[in-house]
């Protein structure tokens, strides 16, 4: 089980949230902590304001008194209703809001049920609930509570807990199937720059860009989320981050930015998963070998290519660790650079070869026009979207002249970096 919390401004925002997946009969409010319920049952996001702030003074001392906890239980843990509840107390007793007013709301909105905990740091006497170490703290309890209700390890097949299923234009209903991805990972995952964030939505065909302009003679910057194809292009009318709430807007998204880099930087996240990954690293010869065996290891890779198949960009998303890192932030020797030269060095030899003439390259594509023929390479779904995004070089055809195509200077290309 995973235990992902964060600090907030907002308690009428954070109630909304969780209260909007009950209306659209995608949640349930599982039990409340001094927070009154209906007699009918049904909650209401005003009433709940009104209980909450009774227990809070009218003067605070910090900017950020409310905090929102999502437990996630592995896949595999099939648990009641009251199940889930006795672990929300029990997390929220031992991590030291037993006191406080919360709520605790059942998600199912995902695949996958958990649930979510609304509380509040600040206590009656206007004293802050302190968050000194708590992912440690965090960490114990959750560990506790696997062991007390027979739950999966956080370190069993946890690579494969955390996969949402990417989205599909078909099946229509756009805003709501990237809705269905954003809100999740944006709470699960820390990723320290748009490039970091924008790597981790490419695995669900969603694509996010900053737009800047002006507007009667006023600056204004946003982000636009967008459909993917299978090669990656964008499909269908992008949409306005402000269509999902300010918490997916480039204001937000800063925050988190900021707040995962502390996080990071203070667990000491980085070091573990550069660990494994080195390990993958030492023990592969091959792209392919490399993404298999990160990927055993609940780790996926996701390159960037230039029109002439040189890496310029490298990525790995810990789906254990649930962070995205840049591969120049595990050290050096995951930059796209190294990892450049690496893979054109284990490339076979036909295979470094230029490309053709552009007078042929209508009758015989390259490789790189073809991302389609890396799909055998993977067997899930999100396994093959790597292979769009970061086709491999494969031989060229046979019938191709080989020595007149041979140019030494292309031949170096991905070395001289």
């Amino acid at each position: 089980m995973v235990a992902k919390f964060s600090h907030g401004s907002s308690l009428y925002g954070a109630l909304s949230y969780n209260q909007e997946k009950v209306n659209e009969g995608l949640g349930k409010v599982l039990a409340t902590n001094l927070v009154i319920e209906p007699n009918d049952g049904v909650f209401n996001v005003a009433s709940c304001m009104e209980d909450f702030e009774r227990f809070m003074p009218s003067h605070i001392r910090t900017s950020k008194p409310v905090i929102h906890i999502s437990l996630n239980p592995h896949p595999d843990d099939k648990l009641t209703d009251q199940q889930l509840a006795d672990i929300g107390r029990e997390y929220m007793e031992r991590f030291g809001y037993g006191g406080q007013p919360y709520m605790i709301f059942k998600h199912e909105d995902i695949g996958r049920e958990h649930i979510h905990i609304v509380s509040t740091r600040v206590r009656t006497d206007g004293s802050i609930i302190s968050d000194s170490k708590n992912y440690e703290r965090s960490r114990k309890i959750t560990d506790s509570l696997e062991q007390k209700y027979g739950l999966h390890s956080k370190e069993k097949n946890q690579g494969e807990a955390w996969q949402l299923a990417p989205i599909d234009v078909s099946q229509g209903n756009l805003k709501k199937q990237v809705a269905n991805v954003i809100k999740p990972l944006s709470e699960m995952y820390s990723f320290q720059t748009l490039g970091e964030y924008r790597a981790l939505l490419s695995l669900y065909n969603i694509g996010v860009e900053e737009i800047k302009g002006e507007n009667k003679g006023k600056a204004y910057r946003g982000l636009v989320y967008s459909a993917l194809d299978g090669d990656g292009n964008r499909v269908g009318t992008p949409l306005k981050s402000s269509l999902f709430g300010k918490e997916h807007g480039l204001d937000r998204l800063e925050k988190l930015f900021e707040k995962s880099k502390e996080s990071i930087k203070e667990n000491g996240i980085a070091k573990q998963t550069r660990a494994t990954v080195s390990a993958s690293f030492a023990s592969t010869r091959t792209e392919s070998e490399f993404r298999a065996a990160l990927r055993e290891k609940g780790i996926d890779l996701v390159l960037r290519r230039n029109d002439e198949g040189r890496i310029y960009g490298a990525t790995f998303i810990d789906h254990n660790q649930r962070t995205v890192l840049n591969g120049s932030r595990l050290g050096k020797e995951f930059s796209a650079n190294v990892l450049g030269e690496r893979f054109v060095d284990n490339l076979p030899r036909e295979d470094m070869q230029a490309p053709a003439p552009k007078h042929s390259e209508n009758k015989q594509p390259t490789t790189n026009q073809q991302p389609q023929s890396t799909y055998s390479e993977t067997n899930d779904p999100v396994g093959s979207l790597f292979s769009v995004f970061t086709p491999e070089v494969e031989g060229t055809d046979n019938k191709q002249p080989t020595l007149k195509r041979k140019r030494k200077k292309k031949r170096r290309y991905g070395r001289q970096l």
